[in-house]
Order: structure tokens, then C-alpha cells, then sequence
């Protein structure tokens, strides 16, 4: 039995997705499906974090619908 992690940092988002970080920063402003950031702290260089279950339910949606539209 293997542990998901409820949250991964944006570095780790990254690599998850494969893109750079300012590809992913692209894709959070102009992509409004895409999971928010959660930020722990009030400070300017607090720790950005994603929900890893809805980065997992965001490409699944994206590549079911690349699915749909090859079809």
C-alpha cells in the first residue's frame, strides 16, 4: 500500500507535470480550471502548495478531453 501526498510544493508540481515554473505560473493565470495555489503563511516568500488529488483530477480532465477531440 502506497501513501499519496495531500500536498506538493510548487517545485515538485513541476515535475509532476513536467513543465518549468514559469510554465506552470503561465498556466495558473491563464488556465481557470487549474488548482489554485495554497500559500502557508502571510509573508512574500511564504511556501506555495498544491492539493495533489486535484493536480491528479486536472490532467485527468485535460487528457480526457485531448481523448474526446482526437476522436
Amino acid at each position: 500500500m502506497s501513501i499519496s501526498p495531500l500536498r506538493v510544493q510548487f517545485k515538485t508540481a513541476c515535475e509532476l507535470l513536467d513543465v518549468s515554473r514559469e510554465s506552470l505560473r503561465h498556466i495558473i493565470r491563464t488556465d481557470a480550471t487549474f488548482p489554485r495555489p495554497l500559500k502557508f503563511g502571510d509573508t512574500k516568500q511564504a511556501p506555495v502548495y498544491f492539493d495533489y488529488a486535484e493536480l491528479l483530477e486536472w490532467h485527468n480532465s485535460k487528457k480526457q478531453s485531448l481523448v474526446i477531440m482526437e476522436a
